[in-house]
């Protein structure tokens, strides 16, 4: 009997090992993964899109939503963001930005942009997932358009992409972008609270006459 009871419990004791060995094994699992879904979760791009005032799509080839182009102001500047999305890359950039005048955006006379007079761009050779261009917004008063053109690469091959907007007057189907100062304005009225406080420093002298009455 002793023999059996220490036996069941030599074997009670390498269950219980076996058991303790799989489950690290599967939270090591576990891990991996959620590490990964982590770092997709909070990229670059996802915290931008949180902090902007205007997002639009980024659309390749007119068919296809490869991403977003967002516009933030910090520090007086536009902060604006091309992101994309899973399965697509940006290979290059071009941008123009300006106070929505006729005619300020670089066209041919039949109304296409020109795409390689636009004051900003970038090239990637190897392909990227985001490009931010940080442009200084102090000439910008009330309203402010911009260009967003890309080239990308994704599931359908290489395509054109252009933020989404406004169709320029050409042909071809390039468009714009129209937002306003007021709705990207971040600024907080903190100087103004200490105003509120400076009439509780004379109450106190309307109560000295009260001890007249004692006389």
């Amino acid at each position: 009997m002793k023999n059996r009871y220490y036996l069941a419990v030599i074997l009670f004791g390498i269950m219980i090992t076996s058991c303790s060995v799989d489950h690290t094994n599967n939270d090591l699992t576990i891990t991996e993964t959620e590490k990964q879904h982590l770092n997709d979760l909070f990229s670059t791009s996802s915290l931008n899109e949180q902090e902007s005032c205007l997002t639009v799509n980024l659309i390749a080839g007119q068919n296809h939503t490869a991403g977003t182009v967002s516009v933030a102001i910090r520090d007086g500047n536009f902060i604006i963001t091309y992101s994309t999305n899973e399965d697509w890359l940006i290979y290059g950039t071009h941008l123009s930005i300006n106070n929505c005048v006729d005619d300020d955006f670089p066209t041919t006379e039949s109304g296409n942009p020109k795409v390689g007079r636009f004051e900003y761009s970038t090239n990637n050779s190897t392909g990227v997932t985001e490009v931010v261009y940080t442009i200084e917004a102090s000439d910008f008063k009330d309203r402010f358009c911009f260009a967003a053109h890309a080239e990308v690469t994704g599931p359908t091959g290489g395509e054109t992409a252009w933020a989404e907007g406004e169709d320029f007057p050409g042909k071809n189907w390039a468009m714009y972008v129209e937002g306003s100062i007021l709705d990207c304005n971040t600024e907080e009225p903190d100087d103004e609270e200490p105003n509120d406080e400076e009439p509780d420093d004379e109450e106190p002298d309307d109560e000295e006459p009260n001890d007249d009455p004692k006389k």
